[in-house]
């Protein structure tokens, strides 16, 4: 095991976390509302701007504790950014809001 804590181990000025989790419950959770859709349009909007992966990378994750009927949870980091009840309709608002209309507003590492 090598312990990289004091080292850049990435590469990407920003990470987006895409709710899809699922559940066996009585409350909703983001897989029922789209989780998946949205976290193909945050994939699609990003590669249409060659900032996929390089320099943002986007992850599938479960709970992020903003379950709702309305849609899907995400998250943009290190930013601290929260998003709640988001719809694939809602991508391209929210990324060109956080990263501008081409995802020129992110700082590319060196």
């Amino acid at each position: 095991m090598e312990r990289r804590t004091d080292q850049q181990t990435t590469r990407l000025a920003a990470h987006v976390f895409v709710c899809t989790n699922e559940r066996d419950s009585e409350y909703v959770a983001c897989a029922e509302v789209d989780g998946e859709a949205t976290l193909s349009a945050v994939r699609s909007w990003l590669r249409e701007r060659d900032a996929f992966w390089s320099p943002i990378g986007v992850s599938a994750t479960d709970c992020l504790g903003l379950c709702s009927e309305g849609g899907t949870a995400i998250t943009i980091q290190p930013r601290n950014e929260w998003y709640a009840e988001v719809r694939p309709e809602d991508v391209p608002d929210l990324l060109a809001d956080a990263f501008g209309p081409d995802a020129d507003r992110v700082t590319r590492p060196e």
